[in-house]
Parts: structure tokens; C-alpha cells; sequence
């Protein structure tokens, strides 16, 4: 009975099973030294802030966990990569799969699926999964890591919500999801033609619908020509295109949104023109290149240990970690110029793998035939 699809031979899987494999064994080996780490390192601020032990793990290790496997997960790639392959070279089984007149481009043809399926994962996870797990680890950071109070409320709000559309809240109160003294002004051909002015209005969380909000008290003037119509209302639901984030921001906000939420967000703010945008465009960017750099790394790796060397698997290991160390800073640096300097946050995002896939190039063509 076959188990594997028809375009897949016996090698392939063979591959396929020892990449994954191995991928996954480094992530839980590495990520548990990690949370070991963080844990000796934080104890004496949990203790302090008196974080509980339910939070500690379920709050923060269990988001903490997926987040920066994800976060590391090209590196996680080239390790594994660098390491199945190499015990391969050194049992002489990549020089007999070659010599069975299998073409080094057709062995690569396993990496490259192994690296779609974990671009796809990384991708599914880092644009849907994470953020919705990382609302609750960047909460408990700020409050027992960093000991930053989110903020509880906002004065003086106010910002566009539609072409010609001017909103303003006095007082926003965080908790309770309500506004003060709240106005909509409507303009049209830069004239006044509609002004609403109400006592409160409170964002509609059990409502399905996105920007929806309660306004009550209200007193509309809509201004005709020289006539003024005036109209009272005890309450408007409303559709108004903010929501209480575009004006309480925390720190790491941007972590804490899924893509769409994240793509929706930077458009408003551009349209309105506030707010410093580019954490939130390095984060959009972020996630669309570290999928890809699963392709980059599996192609690194293969080149780079695929041949059998005289240092043994050690020699392949020392240079993987080596390029792993590089490219990590590299996109540590490239992110840091993007959000504190003039660098676009597209070209600083994509730097690391622009110039590891020409790495991976030269590598591909001096790997063995």
C-alpha cells in the first residue's frame, strides 16, 4: 500500500522525515534551554512584582514558547539543515545518491518542500496564531517584567475617521471602553455641513461588527445652505472607523495583531497622519520574509554540508552557526535602522535574506555534482 504521493520516490520522504524531524527536535531543544534561561534571569522579577504561577505559565511560557520559535524559526531551518545533512555526507549517503545519477538540483527538490511546509506553518502562525497569544505575554510583561502600566485613558483625542470626517473625545477611559464630551464633524468642499455633539458613547465589544459604537445623548446640526436642522437622539449605534487602540498605545502593540489588523491599522494612521507607523510596518514586513527565509536557509544548508569533509560534521556545524549568528544580527540591525533611522521598513526587512540568498547562490554552485 503506497503512503506517499505518486511524485515522491523512497528519498524523498526518507529527506522530508529527517528535516522535519530534526527541525522540530532543535526547536524543542533549544527553546527549552531558552525558557530555562529566562527563567533564571526574570525569577527575581516575578518574585518582586508578585506574578503568579498560573500566569507565569500559562500567561506568559505557553505564548512565550510559539512566539520566538517562530520569531527563530529560518535559524531553527539552517541548524537542522546544516546538521541531518552533514551525518549524511559523513556516512557516505549523499556521495551514493549522487552516484545513483541523481542530480544534486533533484536532491534539493525534498529541502524545498520541507521548507514549504515550514514557511507555511511559520506564516499561518506568526499572521494569526501568535498575535492572538501574544495580547496576553506583552500584558503580563509590561506588568511584571517591564512594570509598565497600560494606559487607563486618553485626553483630548482627536483624529480623522473618514474622508472629511473629524472626531474628537475629551476623555477616553480604558477600562470601561468610553468616551466624554465626544463630537463628529462632517465636511464637505471644506465646509461644515454636519456637527454631532454627545455626552458619552462607549465602544460595542459584543457587537460582530468591527468600529462599532453606542453614542448616547446626542444632538445633531445639519446645516443646509442657511437652514440648520436640528435633531436629538437618547442613542445612535453607530459605525465610526476607530477603535480604542488607535489612541491608548502600549508598548509591542504591534506583536499583538493579526495581518489584517496590523495592515488595517497602518492605512488609518497613514490616511490620518499621526503616530510613528514604521514598529508597525517592520512587524507587516517581518512576517511576509521570515517564511521565505526558509527557502534561503534550506538551500545554504544543503550546499554547505553536503560535501564530506575531513573536520567531520563539526567543521559544517561551526560554519552554520557561524551564518546563523550573522544573519540574526543583520536583521537585528537592518530592523533597528528601519524603525530609528531613514531605512524603508520593506528594504530593511528584506535586506538579511537579499543578501544571504546571494550566499546561498554561490554556495549552490560549488556544492558537489
Amino acid at each position: 500500500m503506497r503512503l506517499r504521493p505518486p511524485f515522491l520516490k523512497r528519498i524523498d520522504t526518507y529527506i522530508i522525515a529527517k528535516f522535519l524531524g530534526t527541525y522540530f527536535f532543535a526547536i524543542i531543544l533549544i527553546i527549552s534551554i531558552a525558557v530555562i534561561f529566562d527563567y533564571n534571569e526574570n525569577i527575581d522579577k516575578f518574585t518582586q512584582s508578585g506574578a503568579p504561577w498560573r500566569e507565569i505559565i500559562l500567561d506568559y511560557y505557553l505564548n512565550f514558547i510559539p512566539f520566538y520559535a517562530n520569531l527563530f524559526s529560518s535559524i531553527f531551518v539552517f541548524i537542522s539543515v546544516i546538521f541531518f545533512t552533514s551525518k549524511l555526507a559523513e556516512n557516505s549517503e549523499i556521495i551514493a545518491i549522487i552516484s545513483a545519477g541523481v542530480s544534486f538540483r533533484r536532491l534539493v527538490v525534498p529541502y524545498m518542500i520541507s521548507a514549504t511546509i515550514i514557511a507555511a506553518l511559520t506564516l499561518w502562525l506568526g499572521s494569526e496564531v501568535i498575535p492572538r497569544g501574544s495580547v496576553t505575554r506583552v500584558a503580563f510583561e509590561n506588568q511584571y517584567k517591564r512594570r509598565i502600566k497600560s494606559p487607563t485613558y486618553a485626553e483630548n483625542v482627536q483624529l480623522q475617521v473618514d474622508t472629511g470626517v473629524i472626531a474628537f473625545i475629551e476623555h477616553f477611559d480604558a477600562p470601561s471602553k468610553t468616551g466624554y464630551h465626544f463630537s463628529l464633524d462632517k465636511f464637505e468642499n471644506k465646509k461644515l455641513v454636519s456637527h454631532l455633539t454627545a455626552d458619552r458613547l462607549t465602544y460595542d465589544t459584543l457587537n460582530n461588527e468591527r468600529f462599532h459604537w453606542k453614542i448616547y445623548r446626542a444632538n445633531v446640526r445639519d446645516m443646509h445652505s442657511l437652514r440648520e436642522k436640528i435633531t436629538h437622539y437618547d442613542v445612535i449605534d453607530s459605525v465610526i472607523v476607530m477603535e480604542p487602540q488607535d489612541f491608548l498605545y502600549t508598548r509591542d502593540m504591534q506583536e499583538t495583531m493579526t495581518n489584517r489588523e496590523l495592515r488595517d491599522y497602518i492605512e488609518r494612521q497613514r490616511i490620518r497622519g499621526t503616530g510613528n507607523l514604521k514598529p508597525f510596518q517592520v512587524e507587516y514586513h517581518k512576517r511576509f520574509a521570515s517564511p521565505f527565509a526558509a527557502f534561503v536557509m534550506s538551500i545554504m544548508g544543503v550546499s554547505l554540508s553536503s560535501r564530506k569533509r575531513k573536520g567531520g560534521m563539526g567543521v559544517s556545524l561551526g560554519i552554520g552557526l557561524v551564518l546563523s549568528v550573522a544573519y540574526a544580527f543583520l536583521q537585528g540591525i537592518s530592523s533597528s535602522f528601519a524603525t530609528n533611522g531613514g531605512l524603508p521598513p520593506f528594504l530593511a526587512v528584506w535586506i538579511p535574506n537579499i543578501l544571504f540568498t546571494a550566499i546561498a547562490v554561490y554556495l549552490y554552485r560549488k556544492a558537489p555534482r
